[in-house]
Formats: C-alpha cells, sequence, structure tokens
C-alpha cells in the first residue's frame, strides 16, 4: 500500500479539536482533515498528492483553516460541531455514497456513512481538482451507487473452468501480486466494490483439509507459498473497501483427492465427497479471514452433461444446503453467499435453501443476462434456464426478501479490441434496474484480463496487463453502475488526459459509434451458451449444418437461417417469406433492411471522426493511433456486417423467386464484404499475432486447421460467401 511521502504532506494537528481527527497539508497549501484511522481514506489522499503534483492551487485566502475536511458518521467524536454537521448532511446518504458541500469558499466538507463513501467522495474531489485547480470551484453533489453490488467475474488459470493455451498462458501474471495490485487499484478507481474469483477447484491450492491431507498436489513449501499469495490479494482487496468472493462449480474434486481417497473428480454424490467439500468450506474460512464470502453454481457436473445422470432441482439444492451452506454456518465467522440462478434450477428450491440458511446479509442471486451475450439487446431475452433459453421469472417474482439479484453481463463477444458504449450501459440500467435487481457483474468465462498476448511487439504498446488497454470498458461499466447519471463529459476528459487536448468529445462519439457493432450483432444473432457466438471474430459454433462446414465462420447461408435474439428484430428468413406473402410489418420490427442502414450510418460516421482524428495529430503517438485502428476495425465490420445482411436478403429472396437480378445484387453486396474484410485484416495484421482463442479445442475437434485467431485466417470464408452466391441455383 503506498503512504504519503513524509516530504509532501507534514502532520500538524487538527484545527478542531477533535481526538483522532488529523490535518495534512498537502504541496503546503491544501489542509486535509480527516480520520487518521482510515486506511481507505489514506489511499484517497495518496491519489490527491499525485494528481496535484503538476498543478498550483490558487486562490485560497486563509491557508490556514481553508481545505478539505472528510467527515464519517462512523467516526466517533465528542465535537459537537462536528456531530451537528454530519447529523445535517447525512440524512439522505446510503452506505458508499458521498455528500460534497461548501462550508465556505475555500473550505470542503466531504460526508459519508462509512469509509467506503469517503473514499469515493474525496476522488470525486480530486477528479474535479485535477480539472479546475480550485477548492471554490469544486461542484457541490450527493450521490449514492446506484447498485449496492458492483463486481467483477474474473476466472482463474488454475484448477481451470475453460484450459487451454488462452487459460494456461496468464499463471504467472495471476500468480504476481504485483499485477493484482493494479487490478485492484483500477476497481477503486473505477467504484466497482466486489471482485469474484472463479475456478472448478479453489480448495486445493488454499489449504490442507485436515481430514484429507493428500488432497492438494502442493507440498508444504509450495502451499505456505500459495497461502502467502491468497492472504495478500484478500488483504489488498480489504484495504481497499472491496469484497472477495471465491466461485466455484459444485460437486468436483482435485484429481490428487479422487486418487488417495477414491472417488470420482467430477459429479461424485457420496458422503465422502460430500463431508470434504463442507470441511473445506469451514477450513478456507476459518484460515482466510479477509475472504468475504463464497459462491457456488448448480450445473455443469452435477449430471448437466451425463455422467452418473441428471440430478432434480431438488438434488441439486440439497446437495449445495449439506455442504456449502453447512460448511459456512459451521466456520468461526460470517460470510456472505452467492448463489447462481443457472442451467437445471428451479426457484422454489433456491428459496428454501436461502431462507433455511437465514444468514446474516442478503445473498447475491447471480442471473445471467441474455446467457453467455451480455453485450447484446439491453431487452432482457432469456436467461441461462433449463427450459430451453426462455426467462425463469420465478426468480424475482414474487420479489425475494433475503437476496438480491444482480445480472451476469458476459462479455464472450469481444477480447482484442477496445470497447465502449455509454449509452449502452445506461439504457441496459434504466431498463433493469427493478427493485429486486441491486447488482451487476461483468466478465468473461473464456477470457481472462491478464496477460496481454494479443499484441504484436509493436511502440504502440504501451500498457503492460490487459486490462489497462480496456481502460474505457470498465470505466464506464464501474462508473455507471455506481452513478448512471455521470455525464460524457467524463469520459471524454478521461481521453484528453491520456492524449491531449481538444479530442475527448470525438474519441469517445467515434468509439461508441463503432462499438454499437458488437452488440447489434449479438441482438440479431441468438447466440446461448459461450462459443455459440463471437461477435469480434464473426464465429459460431453449433450453427446450422456447422459438421459439414469447414470452418466456425458464420456463412451468409447461416445468417439467413439463424433465428434472432430480441424478438424485435427480424432474421432474414422471417423477413423475406414476410416480404414474398406481402405481410404487413410491424413498424417497432427492426427488419434486417432497417438494420443494415441503421448499422452501415454509424459505422460511416465513425471512419468520418477517425479521419478527422488522424489528422489532428501533430505529432506520431502510437498509442493513440492504435486506438483509432480499433475504431476503424469495428467500423468495417460493421460495414461487413451491413453489407452481408443486404446480401444474405438478395440470396434469399432469388432462393424464393429465382430472380436473376436478386442473385446479381447478392454477389455484389458479398464482393463488398470482401472489401471490408480486407480492411479488417489491414487495419489488424501488424499490431495482432495470431493468438489462442478461447474455444481452441472445441474448434479443432472439428476443424483440425483452427490453430488460433487472427481475421486474416477467415479470408477465405468471406470470399466462398461469393461463391455461394454465384452458384446459386
Amino acid at each position: 500500500m503506498q503512504t504519503l511521502s513524509d516530504k509532501t504532506v507534514k502532520l500538524i494537528g487538527s484545527i478542531f479539536p477533535l481526538s483522532f481527527l488529523v490535518t495534512n497539508i498537502v504541496f503546503s497549501q491544501v489542509n486535509v482533515t480527516y480520520d487518521m484511522n482510515s486506511t481507505l481514506v489514506r489511499i484517497s489522499i495518496v491519489k490527491l498528492e499525485q494528481v496535484m503534483k503538476d498543478v498550483k492551487i490558487h486562490d485560497i485566502q486563509h491557508p490556514a483553516e481553508d481545505g478539505i475536511y472528510v467527515l464519517c458518521s462512523e467516526t466517533k467524536t465528542n465535537n459537537k460541531l462536528f456531530s451537528k454537521l454530519i447529523e445535517r448532511n447525512i440524512k439522505e446518504i446510503q452506505k458508499e455514497g458521498f455528500r460534497i458541500h461548501h462550508a465556505d469558499k475555500d473550505k470542503i466538507c466531504i460526508f459519508a456513512t462509512d469509509e467506503t463513501g469517503c473514499m469515493y467522495g474525496m476522488q470525486d474531489v480530486t477528479e474535479q481538482m485535477r480539472d479546475n485547480p480550485k477548492l471554490s470551484a469544486v461542484e457541490e453533489r450527493a450521490i449514492n451507487p446506484a447498485f449496492a453490488f458492483r463486481a467483477i467475474k474474473f476466472n482463474l488459470p488454475w484448477s481451470p473452468y475453460r484450459p487451454g493455451p488462452a487459460t494456461d498462458l496468464h499463471r504467472e501474471t495471476c500468480r504476481d501480486l504485483k499485477f493484482w495490485e493494479s487490478f485492484l487499484d483500477m476497481m477503486v478507481e473505477n467504484r466497482f466494490n466486489a471482485i469474484s474469483l472463479w475456478n472448478t477447484h479453489p480448495f486445493s491450492y488454499m489449504i490442507r483439509a485436515e481430514n484429507y491431507p493428500l488432497a492438494t498436489h502442493l507440498n508444504d513449501k509450495e502451499l505456505d507459498d500459495w497461502r502467502h499469495f491468497w492472504k495478500e490479494l484478500f488483504r489488498m482487496a480489504k484495504v481497499r473497501g472491496l469484497e472477495t468472493y471465491l466461485v466455484n462449480w459444485n460437486i468436483v474434486v482435485s484429481p490428487e483427492f479422487a486418487e488417495a481417497y477414491g472417488a470420482d473428480i467430477h459429479n461424485d454424490r457420496s458422503e465422502l465427497v460430500k463431508k470434504y467439500t463442507r470441511e473445506s468450506v469451514t477450513q478456507v474460512i476459518n484460515e482466510y479471514k479477509d475472504l468475504t464470502g463464497l459462491g457456488v453454481t448448480l450445473a455443469d457436473w452435477m449430471g448437466n452433461w451425463g455422467e452418473k445422470g441428471k440430478m432434480t432441482p431438488i438434488e441439486r439444492e440439497s446437495w449445495i444446503e449439506e455442504t456449502f451452506v453447512a460448511g459456512m454456518k459451521a466456520a468461526n465467522r460470517p460470510v456472505k453467499f452467492i448463489h447462481r440462478a443457472v442451467l437445471a434450477g428451479e426457484p422454489m428450491e433456491m428459496r428454501r435453501v436461502i431462507d433455511n440458511a437465514d444468514l446474516p446479509d442478503q445473498t447475491v442471486v447471480e442471473v445471467k443476462f441474455n446467457w453467455s451475450h451480455g453485450h447484446s439487446t439491453p431487452r432482457l431475452s432469456l436467461t441461462h434456464s433449463n427450459d430451453s433459453g426462455t426467462i425463469m421469472r420465478g426468480f424475482w417474482d414474487p420479489k425475494p426478501s433475503n437476496y438480491l439479484i444482480a445480472w451476469m453481463i458476459r462479455n464472450e463477444d469481444f477480447f482484442v479490441l477496445r470497447w465502449g458504449n455509454p449509452e449502452f450501459i445506461r439504457q441496459h440500467i434504466a431498463t433493469n434496474h427493478h427493485e429486486y435487481v441491486n447488482g451487476y457483474f461483468v466478465g468473461s468465462e473464456g477470457y481472462i484480463p491478464a496477460k496481454d498476448y494479443s499484441h504484436a511487439d509493436h511502440s504502440h504498446k504501451t500498457w503492460k496487463y490487459a486490462f489497462e488497454k480496456q481502460r474505457l470498458f470498465y470505466q464506464l461499466w464501474g462508473r455507471l453502475t455506481y452513478n448512471p447519471h455521470l455525464p460524457d463529459q467524463f469520459f471524454e476528459s478521461s481521453f484528453e488526459q491520456k492524449y491531449g487536448p481538444g479530442i475527448g468529445k470525438t474519441v469517445l462519439r467515434a468509439m461508441s459509434l463503432a462499438s454499437t457493432v458488437p452488440l447489434k450483432i449479438a441482438s440479431f444473432y441468438k447466440g446461448t451458451w459461450d462459443f455459440t457466438l463471437y461477435s469480434e471474430g464473426f464465429l459460431a459454433a453449433w450453427q446450422v449444418g456447422y459438421d459439414d462446414q469447414v470452418s466456425p465462420f458464420i456463412s451468409v447461408d447461416e445468417l439467413i437461417r439463424h433465428k434472432t435474439l430480441d424478438q424485435n428484430y427480424l432474421c432474414i428468413e422471417d423477413f423475406v417469406r414476410s416480404l414474398q406473402a406481402n405481410e404487413a410489418i410491424a413498424d417497432y420490427k427492426i427488419t434486417p433492411l432497417k438494420l443494415a442502414d441503421e448499422v452501415e450510418q454509424n459505422c460511416r460516421e465513425a471512419l468520418i471522426l477517425v479521419k478527422g482524428l488522424r489528422m489532428q495529430i501533430e505529432k506520431r503517438n502510437d498509442a493513440f493511433i492504435s486506438e483509432l485502428d480499433d475504431i476503424a476495425t469495428w467500423a468495417n465490420l460493421g460495414l461487413y456486417f451491413a453489407d452481408k445482411l443486404r446480401g444474405g436478403i438478395a440470396l434469399a429472396i432469388f432462393s424464393q423467386s429465382k430472380q436473376s437480378n436478386e442473385k446479381e445484387k447478392a454477389v455484389n453486396y458479398l464482393e463488398n464484404c470482401v472489401g471490408h474484410w480486407q480492411q479488417v485484416v489491414r487495419l489488424t495484421d501488424s499490431r495482432y499475432v495470431t493468438m489462442p482463442y478461447v474455444s481452441m479445442g472445441h474448434h479443432q475437434q472439428r476443424w483440425p486447421e483452427f490453430t488460433g485467431f487472427h481475421w486474416k485466417h477467415f479470408l477465405r470464408d468471406v470470399k466462398r460467401d461469393v461463391q455461394t452466391a454465384r452458384m446459386a441455383k
């Protein structure tokens, strides 16, 4: 943890007689009065110190008295003035919220009910002063978090759910506490307040089970190293005000446990495995005092894949109750609980388990929003359930009393290109912030944002870790789930701090327009589980007739046949059928032609903006050029999608009517697609390398030539569509 430097910050005593409030002078200009025991506020002051190194605070008339006062209702004080100020200003302030108030022209008070709120208030003041270094210019405001639970989903590369080269290459980075320090700092800066760490079986990397010492592959020295890693990780999160959760996939044991004690690795429902799981849960909680909670899912290895037969909902929930819940209740301290509402769930059984658990804190029930493709339509179109992908409303109707719903916004649609669209996230929140919803998870099952393995050794790569390149993605999701009313000017200013003045508004507009492309693709092309769609690469597993195809690339024939995710969209097949039958199409329906026009308009505008930005670059800035190249890549992918929709419509009409002009139109549109894809390759070839894809093994089973992902490898598939149209009869 960083500390305040003695050189620039001096302790001079409190302005008011308050037993454990102190005043610091930052740069001999601004007094900061705060609870010296508050680690979170001290972290914020470090940030203030960093930001203000190059700026001069001015117009302070009474430097001995003016400054920033951080006042928290949790702080015990006998000072009547402070007590009255706090009482008057926190009446409507909730947990993790804050109020900024001018007690005088250059005297700012930050009020909060807890340390995290004080930290966020301090960060807000710091960000305002970064743009205008005057205390008098700091705006008064009162902000409460829109959602109490704002979490990142982070899959771990050991005991992974998605094994393979795209996972294995992160092992070293994810064991490095320096990486986690950077990642957790990013989370705090962007107002996330929880990190959930996911793998199939965490326990053998954390403990030597008291009654099952052979369950881990680690010797004593190795286990001590792992214990140090976990304890430091949980401690670093806690001192930053972040909650930590371990989430696993239910009935799984380590290979070592299975061999030593005579069990199956997956789906062993014996009393032996129940006892081991229950005791491991208790021991992990007792050994890791800074761990906030545990989570579990009821799917996958509970017989979903034909192992020993499928468990009933009652059997699944009873197993969780007898292992995880029982283990939590046997621990020497209370912890929080995440219960996933996923495949083969049954709402009433889940409610029974949560009711019987009688935990002191509300349980978080995670619901996948539009299954694995949350970056699609903001309209809830399906959840991850056992009824053919429809919506299981029983999880929130009737309204729960002892748990809250947190939407899981999975991202299996873009791993390489930068993304950011504030309008989509605000619309998502406005549409789905119901009284039973109080949280969001954001993250991927297959992609780990640690080692950046997609980039060539290039001067534009100014970041160390993958998440740093996607800084706008994390800014938007974290900041807007905390405060959806945060204006675009904040994100525009962030671009200008990084790349220089005068470009923020244009860059954000261009990025927002280009970032609609994967949203539109995933809204039109219905995806369910992870590999059923990869919008960034225009790939999909389990297509119609996929086993007969030579690659997972979405062909024009597949695009014609495939159904839409959002029911307001019309698929090509249904649209053409309506045209041929002369049926009226409702105005609210988004036809493939209307979609193509909208996508093209957005992408053409984005490219115009990018062209203008390139002309503004006075001196070469490779990182900025790379950012613009990503925007242009999305835009050309969008133009490809738009013309492929048009080509698919013409081809479908030809197959019905045999009109030669429709066949000619299809060929022309699909030839345009070749040009758009060649532009994508041109923009990515020198910057991105062929990279391991998260579903490498899955695709290689059907396509042995698949050795990694890059757009250039699919140019032949794009050209094959042209041949399909030419050969149509």
